[in-house]
């Protein structure tokens, strides 16, 4: 085993280590401390909250780190299949400890967070980015993928907020749901040519042949199963929104 590959593993551990910290132990003591409402929620509803806290944090991390590289990392750019790896590998380490702690704190907590289309996206994820971790395959796709958890934050404060009781149709969640359908979409959606631009352009190249037909089933098959989790999310997202602001308000009787 290669000593980067060896690195990716631990990292997994590391992440799935620190991810588990801040939901059993940070979450909870900085969510005491700044927001009062915490205090009276059920224990079930403090344990959502802290997992959204987390999926926070996960998601701005990876998501800012996924725009780091696609800036600045020329030779992932230049060569999206094989170029050096180095710090995708580390980025994607970094979700799949966060998508293993999300798997058992779903199957924990089923009864209440149980989510099959999240089950769903964790297992290709984690199938997919198994590869990126032990051969070093197709760096820049995977990194391009972990842009999408941009939209994250978003989603879980349109959460947090119903959590604490502000209406829907009050400025702070207008505002959110506005920026959480447009960010989503363009993160989620409006990539998706972009992304299969750059799948066709190398398919059928011998950097593309040199995967095999067990990377490349890994990487196509999973690429399409999210996309279609995307589309039902986006549709799910966009009929909130619409009912939240564009449906008129019933009229008050005298």
């Amino acid at each position: 085993m290669e000593d980067s590959t060896r690195v990716g593993y631990c990292m997994v551990a590391a992440s799935f280590v620190a991810f588990q910290f801040c939901f059993s132990a940070a979450s909870p003591q900085l969510s005491l401390s700044l927001c009062p409402g915490y205090s009276t929620l059920p224990t079930v509803k403090r344990s959502e909250w802290d997992s959204r806290c987390v999926s926070t944090v996960h998601a701005m991390v990876v998501g800012l780190f996924c725009l780091y590289i696609l800036w600045y990392d020329d030779a992932v750019n230049a060569n999206p299949i094989w170029g050096e790896p180095r710090l995708v590998k580390l980025n994607v380490a970094i979700t799949c400890g966060y998508l293993l702690y999300d798997l058992l704190l779903l199957i924990r907590y089923w009864g209440t967070l149980g989510d099959s289309l999240f089950v769903c996206h964790h297992l290709a994820a984690l199938y997919a980015y198994g590869y990126v971790l032990s051969r070093g395959v197709l760096p820049y796709f995977a990194n391009f993928r972990l842009i999408s958890e941009l939209s994250t934050p978003f989603v879980n404060l349109r959460w947090f907020l119903d959590t604490v009781g502000w209406p829907r149709s009050s400025w702070l969640a207008l505002a959110n749901g506005l920026a959480m359908t447009v960010v989503f979409f363009v993160v989620r959606i409006a990539v998706i040519p972009s992304y299969y631009g750059q799948v066709f352009t190398w398919y059928g190249t011998p950097e593309y042949e040199r995967l095999g037909l067990s990377v490349q089933l890994a990487w196509i098959g999973p690429s399409l199963a999210l996309e279609v989790l995307n589309v039902v999310w986006m549709y799910r997202i966009t009929r909130g929104f619409y009912r939240a602001f564009c449906q008129p308000k019933p009229r008050k009787t005298a």
